[in-house]
């Protein structure tokens, strides 16, 4: 018997069925050859400090940096059933070997290989790698298994990015939380890609609009704007600082006859965009759709594993290998009737082969996984939802131009002398509609927001050069010069994927390409966690950081906040995944860098200056008021009031020191009750609370729960005023 292993049930399934494993278990599916199991996602996943050490319960900056040698996994709790069905699996008698086929990438692998460590199973097992879930691809993946030897390097890479993670997440947010009072989470990447929205921020804030002038000139069937021939800047060469200088220029040309000096012509051509990865695909959904990143990588995911319309999302690449030549060409001719009138067109189409190109087939540019196209299997557009036929859409339309001609243009520019002025006209007539004739005006070139739109360059007439025009009016025209635009999702993922462009050294700046902030398949998720955590929020599509964002990155040293940092990290791990770094080396740095942090905070003088909510980060709805007051509650340290936030009860009068606190969920692992409303306000009252599970007491800095049935405590779990002995893990 073989097991195989998939990441979720709906893959599994497919696999199952493919397979023709129609026996039903719980949690599986056979037939006399093969057992298809599934995860949950993760099954296991790395220990909790306090899992490691009864000390680390209560958060002391004596007991860091938390720097084990090894950190153990546990079973996820929620996911235990699954976790003993795949275990029992693995193990059992009639099991002669396995198949990994959890999703093919860095995360799928340590999902499989922790699964199969912590089942403590020594069964050989190979790799199923794939790019859709087609059946005939999952047909051809089964028949071109690979051995697990091949995936070492790329588990070792997945390791070494959960350990830095852990490490710098846990080291960090547990020493700065404990410097500043204030619940913080800092990370690896999630820091530096705060920074980044803490920049753009400092830039608008900072910002200071200047006024400027224009004067255009009206020769009859075109119009001219006034430029400086002198000026080294062309875009601010028809800016006027005084008003007073552009009215001279307009009064002195008005009726006054013109010469065209110059007429030049110049044949332009765009050659079709690339191919998607995920992060180009989730530029274009924002800027075309508005849709979030972590909203079109779902739909991305659900058009790849529930309707196996396209090939595997979580791709790097921009290219396809050569041997796909002729399977596109198939796929092409497979898409839906409303896209065979484009596909026809297509070069090539009629010769039943589409051209070679090296911006699309390029087996060196590819890595685990090629650009995201339509799989070969025909979609019904009618089943699919709105938003993920949108998508489709895209993917289909960015595919088939990726074989069309350039779009060509003549670009023609006048220019017009008149009284000792001169005056710039541009234009732009159409040759050849090329790739545009698919997926037309490419969103990666719209204007910004808060830009003005770009006015549409108009064809012009035939002029020659010496021309006399006259100059029917001339107007002056007001305008002031614009800030830079909050980040979208679109900027924000250009953004951290080119992080380190931008930096002074210049062999590092080289160093750095390729590697970014994140990965394709995680950069959604990193958005999303600054949005939960508090340190950013949205405003319509744009994202800007708040108040607690903007305090964190003053605080925190550049070593966490820069995007060299994690850029290198990152490049490292891609290395380690081609086998050409050391692990051990990479962990060093991860461990100096978590000795650092803490260092930082334990010896830092810089003084924060945290908003309220950030303490009390609940709120009301979305004005983030801050903290809920409860009324005719005494801090049992200081006599004032208490209030209640997301995460804990807490003193209303923190900001002068006192530091009294009771987190809601302290009791929660030793089977007691979420600490609510109600049970504090009679804790603080009364000293005690008699429920149906058991006995909660609160005396002596310690707050005591007591199981229903027993005659002594078997279960205690210490809660302390933050401040006077130690503070508890939020």
């Amino acid at each position: 018997m073989i097991v195989i292993v998939a990441e979720k049930p709906s893959v599994g399934k497919d696999i199952a069925r493919v397979l023709g494993c129609r026996e039903r278990g719980e949690g599986f599916l056979k037939n006399e050859q093969y057992t298809v199991t599934w995860a949950l996602g993760h099954l296991v996943t790395l220990c909790e400090p306090d899992e490691m050490d009864e000390r680390y319960k209560h958060w002391r900056m004596e007991d860091l940096p938390i720097l084990p040698e090894e950190i153990p996994t546990k079973v996820i709790g929620k996911t235990r059933k699954q976790y003993a069905v795949v275990k029992k699996l693995m193990n059992q008698k009639e099991t002669e070997s396995l198949i990994c086929a959890t999703d093919a990438g860095r995360e799928g692998e340590l999902i499989f290989r922790l699964i199969y460590q912590k089942a403590q199973c020594g069964k050989p097992f190979q790799r199923l790698w794939i790019s859709s879930m087609t059946d005939a691809a999952i047909k051809e993946g089964f028949a071109k298994l690979r051995p697990s030897e091949e995936y070492d390097s790329l588990y070792r890479s997945a390791q070494c990015r959960s350990l830095a993670d852990w490490m710098v997440g846990m080291n960090a947010s547990r020493a700065f939380t404990l410097r500043y009072h204030v619940l913080l989470s800092v990370g690896r990447v999630q820091t530096p890609t705060l920074a980044i929205l803490v920049k753009r921020s400092g830039e608008i804030r900072d910002f200071k609009p200047e006024t400027f002038y224009t004067v255009t000139a009206d020769f009859g069937d075109y119009t001219g704007v006034w430029f400086d021939p002198e000026a080294k800047d062309e875009k601010t060469a028809s800016r006027i600082a005084a008003l007073e200088t552009a009215g001279q220029i307009a009064e002195r040309v008005k009726g006054r006859e013109g010469t065209v000096l110059r007429v030049t012509h110049e044949e332009k051509k765009e050659i079709a965009p690339q191919l998607f990865d995920l992060t180009s695909l989730q530029r274009e959904a924002n800027q075309k759709l508005g849709f979030t990143a972590d909203k079109t990588l779902k739909l991305t995911q659900e058009l790849y594993e529930k309707w196996k319309a396209v090939t595997y999302p979580r791709t790097d690449s921009r290219y396809l290998p050569m041997d796909m030549h002729k399977r596109t060409f198939q796929t092409l001719q497979r898409l839906p009737e409303p896209y065979q009138a484009l596909v026809r067109q297509t070069p090539g189409y009629d010769e039943g082969a589409l051209p070679v190109l090296k911006r699309v087939f390029d087996d060196s540019r590819v890595s685990d996984h090629h650009a995201i196209i339509p799989t070969p299997q025909t979609v019904k557009l009618d089943a699919l939802g709105e938003d993920a036929r949108r998508v489709f859409d895209l993917i289909a339309r960015r595919t088939i131009a990726a074989f069309y001609p350039p779009y060509v243009y003549d670009q023609c520019r006048v220019v017009t002398e008149c009284e000792g002025e001169r005056f710039r006209s541009t234009g732009r007539t159409v040759l050849r509609q090329g790739w545009r004739s698919v997926i037309g005006q490419e969103a990666e070139k719209a204007p910004r927001k808060g830009a003005k739109p770009k006015e549409e360059e108009k064809e012009l007439p035939a002029l020659q050069e010496g021309e006399k025009r006259l100059c029917r009016k001339a107007a002056v025209k007001k305008d002031t010069t614009r800030p830079p635009a909050p980040h979208t999702d679109a900027s924000l993922l250009y953004a951290m994927e080119n992080a380190g462009r931008d930096l002074e050294d210049e062999a590092l700046r080289e160093q750095m390409k390729g590697s970014g902030l994140g990965t394709p398949a995680t950069r959604a998720a990193i958005i999303e966690r600054l949005l939960q955590v508090g340190y950013a929020r949205r405003k319509g599509k744009a994202i800007e950081a708040t108040e607690k964002g903007i305090e964190l990155i003053r605080l925190a040293p550049k070593e966490i906040t820069s995007p060299e940092t994690t850029g290198k990290w990152e490049l490292a791990l891609d290395e380690i995944a081609r086998n050409k770094r050391d692990t051990q080396r990479f962990m060093d740095g991860i461990r100096r860098l978590s000795a650092f942090l803490v260092e930082f905070a334990q010896r830092t003088e810089i003084q924060a200056a945290f908003p309220e909510e950030s303490r009390n980060p609940k709120g009301k709805g979305r004005s983030g008021k801050g903290a809920q007051g409860l009324e005719g509650t005494a801090c049992p340290l200081c006599g004032k009031r208490v209030t209640e936030n997301e995460k804990a009860f807490g003193c209303s009068d923190w900001k002068k020191g006192c530091r009294f606190t009771l987190w809601k969920d302290a009791l929660t692992r030793g089977g007691g009750p979420v600490l609510n409303e109600k049970i504090v306000r009679m804790l603080l009252r009364d000293g005690k609370v008699q429920g149906s599970t058991g006995f909660l007491r609160l005396a002596e800095g310690r707050l005591e729960f007591v199981p229903s049935g027993k005659t002594v405590p078997s279960v205690s779990v210490s809660v302390v005023y933050a401040g006077r002995e130690e503070r508890s893990k939020p």
